[in-house]
């Protein structure tokens, strides 16, 4: 059977394709735009009918009508990593979450030690060899396709066909649907004083020729805002944006000094406009790959200069990060961050970001604390935390003592709240 005559045969509409789903199985769906809207719609439609479904992901993007806790015995999401429709329901216990370094996910996988039944993706047109991109989001999706029992993709024009280890040939599928729909953008975090003062002293800290890793959020676009005028600058990272899109157009990117895959930009996901979607479409110089190629710290750190750039949001005199929780509620989940902290601590030259305003809640709170907030979530460790950054400057922590760290970043805390946290240290014999 040919290639085209095999497609035909494995399409049908978004609802036969849901009806694949059986009771107890575990629907493995990709990162952010890699999730595929008609397929999930459509099976949002039939959660009634069906019984202990689990649909795993990282940040979801669109709150389906199975984002329901009246049908969570029939269908229940657990989270990878907590997006805005799966947040409420996980602060409120209806959402489940799995612990764990997102580089680390396909092995999970592989070892079946977290399920994956059914893998539903966004995919591109067939090529003529018969293949399928899985673009958008490779991730820990890869994996998956090798364990599960069905293999359904939506279809869509609009999601490139990029290189690297992201495809999948018709004849593993069990079914296609077909959707034409934009896919979905999202745009740049919005940028204020805060985030640009912390991204100006990141920035100068920044060599000519190290390979970036950027994280989403407000201060790490605020440090690619400002890194236009660097030159030789390389990409290997988890998310590719329309930041790093950016230092491109700028030349400031040119992955020519790398020292893994030179001349080449790596990700898992890409997040960001159609003009990034369509940047990503064919590019020689751009390659998907599953996480644990692109987040696994040895291959990273391989890249010597390698900077990573990720956010938290509170971090205790120690330097202990918690960059997932308030307190007990789950926010968000361990993703990259600590893959990449550790791959720039390997690498030669290597230099590892923490960023973060020095208050929340309009000032009122210090995020640099004695202690993180009972039941807070840690996610860089003291042991792996390098530089510290807010709006008041820069704490290099490694090789640091206890007690030098917590001077280091009582530094960098708002002036309102240094004496209290110097009153705080030595309380317990810290300073």
């Amino acid at each position: 059977m040919g290639f085209d005559a095999a497609y035909e045969q494995k399409k049908m509409t978004p609802a036969d394709a849901a009806g694949l789903v059986r009771d107890g199985d575990t629907i493995v769906v990709p990162t952010g735009v890699g999730e595929p809207p008609a397929l999930l719609t459509a099976l949002s439609a039939r959660r009634q009918s069906l019984h202990g479904v689990t649909v795993s992901q990282i940040l979801p993007l669109r709150k389906y009508a199975y984002f329901d806790e009246a049908t969570r015995a029939n269908i229940r999401h657990t989270a990878y990593f907590f997006g805005g429709p799966s947040r409420p329901g996980g602060q409120a216990g209806w959402v489940d979450f799995l612990p764990a370094y997102f580089s680390e996910l396909p092995q999970l996988i592989a070892r079946g030690l977290s399920p994956a039944d059914v893998v539903f993706s966004m995919a591109s047109p067939m090529d003529e060899h018969g293949y399928f991109a899985l673009s958008l989001a490779p991730d820990y999706t890869m994996a998956a396709l090798a364990k599960a029992r069905a293999i359904v993709l939506e279809v869509n024009p609009n999601v490139p066909f990029a290189y690297g280890a992201c495809h999948v040939h018709v004849s593993q599928v069990s079914a296609l649907v077909e959707s034409d729909e934009p896919i979905l953008e999202v745009g740049l975090p919005e940028i204020g004083p805060v985030q640009e003062a912390i991204g100006k002293y990141v920035a100068e800290l920044i060599d000519d020729g190290s390979t970036l890793q950027i994280g989403y959020g407000g201060i790490p676009d605020a440090v690619v805002m400002q890194l236009r005028h660097k030159h030789d600058l390389g990409i290997h990272t988890e998310m590719i944006g329309d930041g790093i899109l950016t230092l491109l157009e700028a030349g400031a990117v040119t992955n020519r000094k790398k020292t893994f895959m030179p001349g080449k930009m790596v990700a898992t996901f890409g997040l960001g406009s159609q003009k990034l979607y369509r940047f990503m479409h064919r590019n020689p110089a751009l390659e998907m790959h599953p996480v644990d190629f692109t987040n696994d710290p040895y291959l990273a750190a391989r890249n010597d200069k390698l900077v990573a750039i990720n956010a938290t949001m509170q971090v205790d005199l120690l330097g202990q990060c918690g960059s997932e929780s308030l307190g007990f509620a789950p926010y968000s989940g361990t993703g990259g961050q600590v893959d990449f902290v550790r791959a720039a601590n390997r690498s030669n030259g290597g230099k590892a970001f923490i960023v973060l305003p020095s208050t929340a809640k309009g000032g009122a709170v210090s995020r640099i604390a004695l202690t993180l907030s009972p039941g807070t979530h840690v996610t860089t460790s003291k042991n792996d935390i390098n530089y510290v950054v807010t709006e008041y400057g820069v704490a290099q922590l490694r090789g640091k003592t206890a007690k030098q760290r917590a001077e280091a970043l009582i530094g960098i805390a708002h002036p309102d709240f240094r004496a209290d946290l110097r009153d705080a240290a030595r309380q317990v014999n810290l300073l």
